[in-house]
């Protein structure tokens, strides 16, 4: 008797197996919504404009099961579609070929709850006066349907109708604001190729300041009775946004950076593109965040306009955040990077010695052990080759990688132009052993 081998179900992510799917690029999202906060309830219209990769007769794309969809177009005509398991299933009625233009259409509404995950709760998330959404890592479908994984980069236009007294933050420039009976809208342009978890909507009682005007546009959005704690514990931005740009190059982004501080309490900041999430925890008149400050900025290079393809590559997002952290304790008068380096270095000599790098595996993408070994590992890079080459490198890497997406052996590919030895013997040791080395025998 033979026995039928299973066939296994591709994946484009072995992190997020659910997420990604198969056979066509998006190009550009144009959500044109409308969300009731007191009633939770979100409901409108997505046009998803992509290219088949491949002849195409179905497909899917991912969707929270908590939105329910009424409709769908393709190309004007209206196929057949069906949801299961966080996915929209779409049947059309011919196939299309390879290389052929797509224009999906979804009429979709619901009452918008987050995404469970092994990391916990991400996506939308209602506040006590408003909502967010905290895209990380797969929760952009927990508010419109997309092909939900960070290789996958398009732009968007964001339409959102909410009750006047509400403001709405979306990623990119605002270019459009009408209000008509008791609604306001709000239309927000992205053009940067940008991951869909990193596209994000902030509604509340906000107002609006811009906090710096030479250079990089920054902006504060955040309730009236924080401001005051706001701007001591969130003045030194501007010489952030300074440093970071020395250091790592132009900001990718024309329409500049806006900080969002929630009414409520949230456990750690939020990056988006553009965009940085804050709880009223965070101004705490001591300026006890600013390292997070520091780092989600730093995100604005490194994680959203450099972004890695596949979530095994997270350290090129948390390792050089984290880094950024050190730089900028080490420029504003605080503890230098190398001492940092032998702070964090002793603690992690004490944790567990089994994540690679270059791999931690799903369970620990997000551990700190990752962030601190990950800064470390461009801490040992940079004594190796110094400072002249190491920022070098950093500003190659951000203008060469610009809003696209890459893997480690992009960053250590480019980085051997900037030694005259082998950088090997480092790699190994620090990206792909899980026992930590002498961090003064490093090569």
């Amino acid at each position: 008797m033979t026995r039928t081998k299973k066939k296994s179900t591709p994946v484009i992510d072995p992190y997020l197996p659910t997420s990604g799917n198969f056979g066509y690029r998006v190009s550009r999202y144009e959500l044109d919504l409308a969300y009731k906060v007191a009633i939770n309830r979100l409901a409108g219209t997505a046009t998803i404009t992509a290219t088949t990769l491949a002849s195409l007769r179905t497909f899917t794309l991912d969707l929270s099961p908590a939105l329910s969809v009424s409709k769908v177009a393709v190309n004007g005509a209206r196929p057949q579609f069906r949801t299961a398991s966080g996915k929209l299933h779409i049947t059309l009625r011919d196939a299309l070929p390879a290389g052929a233009a797509m224009t999906i259409v979804v009429r979709y509404g619901g009452s918008p709850r987050p995404i469970r995950t092994l990391w916990g709760d991400v996506g939308f998330e209602e506040l006590t006066e408003g909502a967010l959404v905290a895209g990380q890592p797969n929760g952009a479908q927990s508010w419109f349907p997309c092909d939900d994984h960070p290789a996958a980069k398009a732009s968007f236009r964001i339409q959102v109708a909410a009750e006047s007294p509400y403001r709405v933050i979306a990623n990119g420039e605002l270019v459009s604001r009408r209000d008509r009976a008791g609604m306001t809208t709000w239309i927000y342009d992205l053009p940067e190729p940008t991951s869909t978890y990193l596209v994000t909507l902030q509604i509340g009682m906000y107002g609006r300041h811009r906090i710096a005007k030479n250079g990089v546009a920054i902006h504060a959005v955040l309730p009236d009775h924080l401001r005051d704690t706001f701007e001591y514990d969130f003045a030194r931005q501007p010489q952030m946004m300074k440093l970071f740009v020395k250091l790592f190059g132009d900001y990718p982004l024309d329409e500049g950076y806006t900080v969002v501080v929630t009414d409520d309490d949230l456990e750690i900041p939020l990056e988006a593109q553009g965009i940085s999430i804050f709880g009223a925890n965070h101004c705490d008149g001591e300026r006890g965040a600013e390292r997070l400050i520091a780092h989600e900025l730093a995100h604005q290079w490194f994680g959203n306009s450099v972004t890695a393809q596949r979530w095994r590559h997270i350290w090129l997002h948390e390792g050089f955040a984290c880094y950024a952290e050190w730089l900028w304790s080490e420029n504003s008068g605080g503890r230098s990077a190398e001492a940092w380096a032998q702070h964090y270095y002793r603690r992690l000599a004490q944790s567990p010695q089994d994540l690679v790098l270059a791999d931690p595996g799903p369970g620990d993408m997000f551990d700190d052990r990752v962030y601190k070994r990950g800064a470390l590992t461009l801490h040992v890079l940079r004594r190796h080759i110094g400072d002249e080459n190491f920022f070098a490198l950093l500003r190659d890497w951000t203008r060469r990688y610009r809003h696209s997406t890459v893997v480690t052996d992009d960053f250590t590919g480019l980085a051997s132009h900037y030694c005259d030895d082998s950088l090997r013997p480092l790699w190994a040791q620090w990206l792909y052993s899980t026992a930590l080395p002498e961090l003064d025998a490093s090569p």
